[in-house]
């Protein structure tokens, strides 16, 4: 009986006996707090390789875009650099170059305009990342981290700009400059003080404005000639105002059709002012910003692929007097008015726009000011060889622009 007792009593204590409880659980739970302690120290990892595979990836990519765009190498050669140049990172931020049996690169070629090519360079590849022997506790040995670049570039890229002339063809322009024609052949010399009468011709028979103009428009066009000789990025159009705007010449590729339409102004000019129309016009035919093929967006990439920088260069040698034929100070503000809207939403359209006051009295300065899109914009021209300069400087800063835009 007394036996009976003590092994009952001996079967409680093992039953009531907690203390080895802790330590059964923690050998229980060591391996999966061990695991992910390891685990933890694997994203890490993870994270660190994968951000080295994208910047080989990347640079790879790069690599054979500029071997293609800039020493002019085969798909093939690109690809074989791009694959040596990823080697060479790997090796450099890993020890050895595991990644590169997975490595694989793609490269899109697209013609363009004349003998210009585009490129897109893909890349992707995947990196095995071992796990510590904390991790593998839990079951897992390894991972595969993977990653994508891309790089492109062109050969051949031009300069693609669309350019609408604003020109002011009103009685003024008849005036003469300080330019001398002929010192031989007379002509009626008009100023300010004789319009509207029949001065004799005299000797020295000066430059009139409109030559002047019809001179700085060629000098400017003969700037985007040179960087568009065949005609493929450069499209320009002209519309002329006095009192009424006059039917404009249309946007077309190169500059010989504007030019024509310049040359073709009436050798003295007559009639009032009012710009709002004709730079209302300028803004209308440039402004879609949709890409069918009645657009300038759209004319411009069907032939080239790129997207035209926009212009309109405004000129006057006056201030406005006129809106829609009808004179008197507030038909001049409201031609004002409504010129400076059309500059604004020209602006706000991303058309970058050039003005140009040839002797113009304060009120046409300080609308062509407004109207510029910043102040280097704006030039004031007292002379022929200011004008010419003016619009010379147009024409470079243009070709300036279109090229850091779209190279």
């Amino acid at each position: 009986m007394k036996k009976m007792t003590e092994r009952r009593s001996l079967m409680a204590r093992l039953r009531d006996d907690r203390r080895g409880n802790f330590a059964m659980m923690t050998a229980f739970a060591l391996p999966v707090i061990l695991g992910a302690g390891g685990f933890a120290m694997d994203i890490s990892n993870m994270v660190l390789k994968k951000a080295e595979l994208q910047d080989a990836l990347d640079s790879a990519a790069l690599a054979a875009a500029s071997a293609l765009t800039n020493d002019k190498k085969s798909i093939t050669e690109a690809k074989a650099i791009a694959l040596t140049f990823f080697k060479t990172q790997m090796i450099n931020k890993n020890g050895d170059a595991g990644a590169a049996s997975a490595f694989k690169i793609d490269i899109e070629e697209k013609a363009l305009a004349g003998s210009a090519k585009s490129f897109k360079v893909s890349t992707s590849s995947g990196l095995t990342v071992e796990f510590n022997p904390l991790s593998r506790l839990l079951g897992q040995k390894s991972t595969t981290v993977s990653a994508n670049g891309t790089a492109e570039g062109a050969t051949g890229s031009k300069n693609a700009l669309s350019m609408f002339l604003v020109l002011d063809r009103s009685g003024s322009m008849s005036f003469q400059t300080n330019e001398i024609a002929s010192k031989t052949v007379a002509c009626q010399n008009w100023t300010s003080s004789n319009w509207g009468g029949n001065p004799k011709a005299t000797t020295p028979c000066y430059i009139r404005k409109i030559g002047a103009l019809k001179t700085a428009v060629a000098s400017l066009f003969g700037v985007l000639n040179k960087i568009d000789p065949n005609n493929e990025y450069v499209r320009a159009g002209a519309v002329s105002y006095n009192d009424v705007m006059q039917p404009e010449t249309q946007l077309t590729w190169g500059t010989s059709g504007a030019m024509s339409y310049v040359n073709a102004l009436p050798e003295k000019p007559e009639g009032g002012t009012d710009s709002h129309s004709a730079f209302a016009k300028a803004f209308e035919r440039l402004a879609p910003s949709d890409s069918s093929k009645e657009t300038e967006i759209g004319a411009h990439k069907q032939k080239s692929g790129l997207e035209p920088v926009k212009f309109i260069v405004f000129m006057t040698d006056g201030e406005n007097t006129h809106y829609n034929g009808k004179d008197g100070t507030a038909n001049a503000k409201k031609s004002d008015d409504e010129t400076l809207n059309s500059c604004t939403a020209a602006k706000a359209a991303g058309v970058t726009v050039y003005t140009v006051a040839f002797m113009a009295p304060t009120r046409g300065q300080t609308l062509l000011k407004a109207c510029a899109s910043s102040a280097a914009n704006y030039y004031a021209a007292e002379d022929m060889s200011g004008l010419i300069s003016a619009f010379e400087e147009i024409g470079k800063s243009a070709a300036a622009i279109a090229s850091r835009l779209t190279q």
